[in-house]
């Protein structure tokens, strides 16, 4: 059979448009390209030297903290995981909010448990220095969850007191393996819960290092080693040092909180901005912390970058 000139280069233009694309369909098909599963596994390969960065309430220095807009901004950031914070309405809707009422964060006032979800609507969303946003509104979990999926890991914060309502919806939108939860609460408890379940979030327990159980509950959890610890402190001193070795021997990953100086002994997101970010964010680091929440997302990016710790692992690695 004789082809045309035309016919020809169309077949040729195709073979190489095969040659190009498949790779991509085939990196698309195994997962490769989903954002949230190449950050899923990073945390959960102990070996990894890649930083993680949470960013606290989303882009809240641009946009309503907890609001869609917020989320989508640190997705372009690149941000590894987005902590929104969850409350419920009188109608049983898990909502975005970090505070009881809405006052702060709303031209609203009251408690979040006496309003329906459509009550709240009546409400716009305020920037931090309480500008109101016209027509931005309180999402819902599950609408944060959908901007979320596939693309960025999520740390539903405050909502271990929900846990199975939570669990149902990241089931229902099958995303649960790139969501995660945190607690203060003990093992055994953590356990029983877990227990009832086919399938459960990402879990860290908090460890607050001044508060009186902190000790006792860390010790406990070492038992067990979980993915990661939160560890809270006020000054960095060698107990906190100790906890950060043992945390890191065990396998686990290392949270650290670097958005009030009250939370990481002074080693904080301001101070590194405005003073020295190899010095503050070096001492972090120096911890084996793998794991950090800021306030100031993209400066930190650059940091990581610059030190050469934001290199994901290949699949071939």
């Amino acid at each position: 059979m004789k082809y045309s000139d035309n016919t020809i280069r169309r077949l040729l233009l195709l073979a190489v448009l095969s040659v190009l694309l498949l790779p991509a369909y085939g990196q698309y098909a195994s997962g490769a390209l989903n954002r949230a599963k190449r950050v899923v596994r990073e945390l959960h390969d102990p070996r990894s030297d890649y930083v993680v960065v949470v960013a606290h309430r989303g882009d809240w220095r641009n946009y309503p903290e907890n609001s869609l807009p917020a989320i989508e901004s640190v997705i372009r950031m690149g941000v590894d995981v987005v902590e929104l914070d969850v409350k419920m309405t009188k109608d049983s809707v898990l909502v975005l909010c970090h505070d009881q009422t809405i006052d702060r964060t709303t031209t609203g006032s009251g408690y979040i448990r006496d309003y329906t979800y459509e009550e709240l609507l009546a409400f716009d969303l305020k920037r931090g220095h309480g500008i109101a946003i016209p027509g931005m509104k309180i999402p819902t979990l599950r609408q944060a969850l959908e901007v979320c999926k596939d693309r960025i890991v999520v740390n539903v914060d405050h909502g271990y007191g929900y846990y199975d309502e939570v669990l149902a919806m990241t089931e229902e939108l099958d995303m649960t393996d790139q969501v995660l939860i945190k607690s203060g609460k003990p093992l055994s408890e953590v356990r029983k819960n877990f227990s009832e379940h086919a399938r459960n979030m990402m879990y860290m327990p908090i460890i607050s290092v001044g508060s009186s159980n902190g000790w006792q509950l860390f010790k406990e959890y070492l038992t067990a080693p979980p993915l990661a610890f939160e560890i809270c402190f006020d000054t960095l001193d060698e107990r906190v040092e100790s906890m950060a070795w043992d945390v890191n021997a065990a396998g686990s990953k290392l949270w650290v909180n670097t958005i009030w100086a009250s939370l990481c002994g002074g080693y904080d997101d301001d101070r590194a901005f405005d003073t020295d970010a190899a010095t503050v964010y070096g001492r972090i680091l120096a911890l084996g912390t793998s794991i950090i929440q800021t306030d100031r997302p993209e400066f930190l990016i650059r940091y990581l970058e610059k030190a050469g710790r934001r290199k994901e692992k290949t699949n071939n690695n």
